[in-house]
């Protein structure tokens, strides 16, 4: 990191500090290491008091005025000096990136969600994270169909551009991660800090993620795993994904959060149905009941997706407008404009009133996988729209 100089006496041992990094990151992980104040309390003192350095320099009776606690007050008159040294000396490492909510490296769609965190703290690529991405969760005892189900769905998906998202638990967490790491990027949210793997079993993934990916987390280095810390990195997971999409999960689960987060946060829900005989289809099905997408395939993840991905990839300066499985499609199909018999024989069974896919599936005897991947190239070539209730209209003849 890049030194910015302080003139600020912060006591021994911190100027020091601050004269060999950015002051900047260094005020924002002081602020955000005061006891009792999270992401919401820190964003409203800024809000307040303009930046986290004058937060910090604020006179203690307007900081009481502020509620905030004496014990507050006093971590951020007098920083952990020992605990910043161990931060920022984490942060010097190659692959090792402090992001603020300043930083333009900041996800955007996590930036969006109420509580987002102030810090992140990121190993691999942060540049990954403004991508777009889809969060794959389930049940860490899943079933052997439950796992293959969930490898097959995220190296199909990360094949056809998107970042697959995850926590790097045992079971489903671990097989999404793998799942990518065959044919795309992955990145896995932690509930310790960046320097630590839990489960240990998982410290060849994680290095693995690291590499080809990113490992982020909330916490600072040196945080170990705790009960608490689970939930809360469960609406990271959410926030930093175009949509969630559960393949196997017992009623009580913690991807059954990572779900309520996502509706919350206006993202898109997915649910692979299984047997119900199954006790870990049991959550997916009570979110299909609730709402959630009930998928079967891929490419009917990339299909519902595909305008919002179009949005989000125009919002990005210097980014081609080309959602995740377009090109690939279209090299599929020779990247032609006109199209084939297949499609045009697709394209003429819908007629011109809106269509369930359900409808094209039993009129042209394809199965659900091709119909869904179909759809998608026709709609991204701009052949047909998407309408309410999930069908679809031909667009011009």
């Amino acid at each position: 990191m890049s030194a910015t100089g302080s003139s600020r006496p912060l006591g021994d041992g911190l100027d020091r500090l601050l004269s060999v990094a950015s002051d900047s990151i260094a005020d924002w992980i002081v602020l955000i290491s005061a006891p009792g104040i999270g992401s919401r309390t820190a964003t409203r003192l800024i809000e307040r008091f303009g930046t986290p350095r004058a937060v910090a320099d604020a006179p203690r009776q307007d900081l009481a005025a502020a509620g905030i606690s004496p014990e507050a007050i006093a971590a951020l008159k007098q920083p952990d000096t020992a605990a910043l040294e161990r931060i920022l000396a984490w942060s010097d490492q190659p692959d090792a990136f402090v992001l603020t909510r300043a930083d333009a490296r900041y996800p955007p769609l996590l930036a969006e969600i109420p509580d987002a965190p102030l810090l992140l703290y990121v190993r691999g690529d942060p540049e990954l994270l403004a991508e777009p991405q889809l969060a794959v969760v389930g049940s860490r005892n899943p079933t052997p169909s439950g796992l293959e189900i969930t490898r097959d769905f995220a190296r199909r998906l990360a094949a056809d551009g998107l970042s697959i998202t995850s926590g790097l638990a045992l079971g489903v967490d671990g097989a999404a991660h793998a799942g990518a790491l065959e044919t795309g990027r992955t990145i896995a949210v932690l509930g310790t800090g960046p320097d630590l793997v839990y489960p240990a079993t998982h410290r060849d993934l994680a290095r693995r993620v690291a590499e080809r990916g990113a490992l982020v987390s909330e916490f600072p280095p040196g945080q170990g795993p705790s009960a608490r810390n689970f939930p809360r990195r469960n609406r990271i997971i959410s926030g930093l994904s175009v949509g969630v999409l559960v393949t196997e999960a017992a009623l009580k689960s913690g991807s059954l959060i990572t779900a309520r987060f996502a509706l919350e946060q206006g993202r898109d829900v997915f649910a692979v149905p299984g047997s119900i005989r199954n006790p870990l289809a049991r959550g997916s099905h009570a979110l299909i009941r609730d709402g959630a997408k009930l998928v079967e395939d891929p490419a009917e993840i990339l299909l519902e997706l595909a305008p919002m991905l179009r949005n989000l990839l125009a919002a990005c300066p210097g980014e081609a407008s080309v959602a995740p499985g377009e090109e690939r499609a279209a090299a599929g199909r020779g990247a032609t404009t006109t199209l084939d018999a297949d499609y045009r024989a697709l394209l003429d069974a819908m007629g011109f009133d809106p269509v369930a896919p359900d409808e094209l599936i039993a009129s042209s005897g394809r199965s659900a996988r091709e119909v869904s991947s179909m759809l998608l190239v026709l709609e991204l070539e701009g052949h047909v729209s998407s309408a309410p209730g999930g069908r679809f209209c031909r667009l011009g003849s």
